[in-house]
């Protein structure tokens, strides 16, 4: 499927209404399928939607034309949402759904990475290539229907991209020579650029780069796919960035190490994103719920980049003081 964000309108959706005969009893399967294929959600019984985009409306025509050939009923129609559901609300139902099967593809990389670790002998390598090749099928399949830039989509890169290099016999952590290029004053005066739509691994990466990075560093918001970077600009938390997830290591953990930032209240700071971002409870920490509670809060009440930066930071700037106050607490009893 072509990227249905392209010449997609903004607050425009498609919707496929429909009514299935009695039997044959495989066809309600059949275009139950077809419509997790499309990437389509439900928002009413028989009511599923898709972005107002050319080739969403190509593959709603498709399938109408199956359902009537079968017996049943269809419309289509394109919409503009005015009470009750928002654009926001469906927006989210196709982030959360396209999160559950990032999820899914995450566990089964992990998974995977786990079995490599004990794989030895060159044909069962073999055999995990070939499922890592299917990992990647269902990665790009979950990509194509992805219209919304969901968070899952980054832990799913990052795991698939550790795979391919330990496969590969790669070594995953940078070489000495990158590290050296990556050092602090490398990152001095640069413009950081991320996707828009932050959420809690990118508002804490520009946190921590605001804080112990560059005071002054500038930010810029960008469409998720097809931007080209420009002279001293570095990526951060998105497809071919600088700084992205690397393995079993979120944005933020990757900055942490190559910035060379030896902190241990930045530390716990990490794992906590790490538990947010990725979902898999690696550090189970317990400032994860609550964190996470206030970045969705804070998220939910504005769409504004820098604004959810600037209130982000508030949460993170109070998080890192109270680490701090715990660490000097615990030196003063010793």
């Amino acid at each position: 499927m072509t990227d249905a964000g392209q010449n997609m309108e903004a607050d425009r959706w498609l919707l496929l209404i429909h009514q299935l005969p009695a039997k044959p009893a495989y066809l309600r399967v059949k275009v139950w399928r077809r419509l997790q294929a499309l990437g389509a959600v439900a928002v009413k019984n028989a009511v599923h939607a898709l972005p107002a985009a050319d080739q969403c409306q190509e593959d709603f025509e498709w399938l109408l034309k199956e359902i009537l050939e079968a017996g049943g009923e269809a419309v289509m129609c394109e919409a503009r949402l005015i009470d009750g559901l928002s654009d926001s609300d469906i927006r989210g139902l196709f982030n959360a759904a396209r999160d559950t099967e990032y999820a899914e593809i995450a566990n089964d990389a992990r998974a995977l990475a786990a079995r490599l670790d004990n794989a030895r002998r060159t044909e069962a390598q073999v055999e995990l290539k070939a499922q890592l090749t299917r990992l990647k099928n269902r990665q790009a399949q979950t990509v194509g229907i992805d219209f919304f830039d969901a968070n899952g989509r980054q832990a799913v890169d990052g795991l698939i991209r550790g795979l391919d290099s330990a496969l590969s016999e790669h070594v995953m952590e940078p070489s000495d020579e990158q590290a050296a290029k990556h050092g602090l004053g490398n990152f001095k005066g640069r413009v950081w650029v991320t996707r828009t739509g932050v959420h809690v691994d990118r508002i804490a990466c520009a946190w921590m780069i605001r804080r112990f990075i560059d005071t002054d560093a500038a930010f810029k918001f960008v469409p998720p796919k097809g931007y080209i970077p420009e002279k001293n600009e570095l990526r951060f938390d998105m497809f071919d960035a600088e700084f992205t997830h690397e393995g079993d290591s979120c944005s933020f953990e990757v900055l942490f190490a190559r910035a060379g930032l030896d902190n241990p209240a930045l530390n716990n700071i990490a794992e906590i994103i790490h538990d947010i971002d990725l979902k898999d409870e690696k550090f189970g920490c317990d400032e994860a719920p609550g964190i996470k509670a206030l970045i969705d809060g804070l998220c939910a009440e504005t769409r504004d980049d820098k604004e959810r930066i600037a209130r982000g930071s508030a949460i993170f700037d109070n998080l890192y003081a109270s680490f701090q106050r715990k660490r000097g607490l615990r030196a003063e009893r010793k």
